[in-house]
């Protein structure tokens, strides 16, 4: 074959350079044509044997990967299957790597039994998994990318996932045997497929994959590969059906005694909190998670603002952020605002501390979360006790100040620069629907001269907080009578609809463009 297909160097280097850097993607046309000329095993048979000549492996790696982008260049993958299996084994990272993209070209433009018969027949998954942990970072993530096609496939999942679990495909058995770099890959897989489909994340937690992120989390002996599972499992809470399989494993328990361990390091226990929080920020939290499991989390975060408080404020800060994510829904909020002693009191004293820029911001952004400035207007307003402590803690962090009112409190936070500003819109934007605290709000004629003034914000995330927070504001005064009926506050509706009307960012209502430099100052 060698001597059949030889050809030479230079002439296929300029050719398929030209055919890969060609802008844009390549026709039917343009593929078969390129292949008329360079035979496809002349091409395989250079990559081969003269992969030694300068740039020639690079150019032809790259002109396969287009070829086999096109439906033509597909639909000749499965006749050319033996050299796929060499690629996946090469030593050249180059190769591997276009082995494992080919994997994915077949997996997306072949017919799915072809697919999966050529897949078990030559035992393609297996040196897939070998690519995942013992190739470079580029070929793991195109042999990650190849097995989440691959698991798209309703047979394919079958293969990943197997019945048996003796298999040496298995993840968890393979994953045994791995370096701790090829265990993250691992679990990085693992995230991928769970994201895939509701259908597939039953599959892989059938499979007792998830035991493999507990063993890894769990394992105080290595505290980067502790942290990088911890990021993997931060990514998997993202995704929409996460909690109801997390829900049923030891990893719930594992973030709460993460949180909880003073010995830990700090920043394990951040991103356990940052967890917790992304897992517990959606509604259907509360219906997968126990109450008992619900009331563990809040409660660890809870301990820690003990020790926070004068210690790390990175800690601190995510510990607030971590409460505000988990206040996004109303069931949420309600648990950080129950009992004695809740939970969101440390949000609320920490909203109006002007000692700490970075804490005071995250607690302003909690806070506007746990009030209900992203809820459906039907969702923000909390059960009785809720509201009764989020009321009582409001005025008594107001009574520790100087500003003794929380319409004080209020002001002052729009008195600062324009980041807690912003922050403070969104505050103010939740909590103005309740009625004392909209009394707050139109007793402070400075609260609605900031709120109105188009020129306060320059920016476009300023502006449209202002100007939605003016939209609140007119809408609930505007709905009772009382209000509107009191002389006192005559011309607020006014004031506040003619914002309304110029919208965010008409500031300016003659606004021309002026010349930097006038005429005659140009001589």
């Amino acid at each position: 074959m060698e001597e059949e297909y030889s050809m030479d160097p230079a002439q296929l280097l300029e050719a398929a350079t030209d055919f890969a850097y060609h802008p844009g993607a390549h026709s039917d046309a343009s593929a078969q044509d390129f292949l008329n000329r360079f035979p496809l095993p002349a091409i395989i048979n250079a990559l081969q044997t003269k992969a030694d000549y300068p740039g020639l492996e690079s150019a032809l790696v790259d002109c396969l990967e287009k070829l086999f982008k096109t439906r033509y260049g597909a639909s000749l993958i499965p006749h050319y299957m033996p050299f796929v299996i060499v690629g996946l084994g090469a030593e050249s990272q180059k190769v591997r790597h276009l082995a494992c993209q080919t994997v994915s070209c077949l997996l997306e433009n072949i017919d799915e039994a072809i697919v999966i018969q050529l897949i078990h027949e030559y035992g393609v998954y297996q040196l897939l998994l070998n690519c995942l942990i013992s190739g470079d970072a580029e070929v793991a993530a195109s042999s990650t990318d190849a097995i989440r096609k691959l698991a798209t496939h309703s047979k394919g999942i079958d293969i990943i996932c197997p019945d048996s679990g003796n298999e040496a495909t298995n993840l968890v058995n393979f994953a045994t045997n791995c370096s701790p770099l090829g265990r993250v890959r691992v679990l990085a897989l693992i995230v991928k497929l769970f994201s895939i489909s509701t259908s597939v994340a039953s599959r892989v937690y059938s499979s007792n994959l998830l035991s493999l992120l507990e063993t890894e989390i769990s394992n105080s002996n290595d505290t980067l590969v502790t942290l990088s599972s911890l990021e993997l499992l931060y990514e998997l809470a993202d995704v929409q059906h996460s909690t109801e399989f997390l829900s049923r494993t030891k990893l719930l328990q594992i973030l709460t005694s993460i949180i909880s361990d003073a010995s830990a390091e700090s920043i394990l226990r951040s991103r356990a909190m940052m967890i917790t929080g992304r897992l517990m920020a959606r509604e259907n939290a509360f219906v997968f998670i126990d109450e008992s499991g619900c009331r563990n989390l809040i409660s660890a975060i809870n301990g820690r603002f003990d020790f926070l408080e004068s210690q790390n404020a990175d800690e601190c800060e995510c510990a607030l952020e971590a409460l505000g994510q988990i206040g996004l829904c109303s069931k949420g909020a309600a648990s950080l605002l129950s009992g004695a002693q809740p939970a969101g009191r440390h949000v609320i004293y920490a909203a109006f501390d002007q000692q700490q820029h970075g804490k005071q911001l995250a607690a302003l952004h909690a806070l506007a979360n746990i009030v209900g400035e992203t809820r459906a207007e039907k969702d923000v307003l909390l059960d009785g006790d809720a509201e009764q402590n989020l009321r009582r803690l409001i005025y008594e962090a107001a009574s520790k100040t100087s500003k003794l009112t929380p319409s004080g409190l209020l002001l002052s936070v729009l008195q600062q620069d324009s980041e807690i500003r912003k922050a403070g819109y969104r505050v103010i934007t939740g909590l103005v629907m309740r009625p004392w605290c909209l009394m707050e709000v139109i007793s402070r004629r400075e609260i609605i001269d900031i709120v109105t003034d188009a020129f306060k914000e320059t920016e476009k995330i300023g502006m449209e907080a202002r100007h939605k927070c003016c939209q609140l504001i007119y809408k609930v005064f505007t709905s009772s009578s009382k209000l509107i009926a009191d002389n006192a506050l005559s011309g607020i509706a006014t004031k506040l609809e003619e914002a309304i009307n110029r919208g965010p960012y008409l500031g300016r209502k003659l606004s021309e463009a002026q010349p930097a430099v006038m005429t005659e100052q140009r001589f």
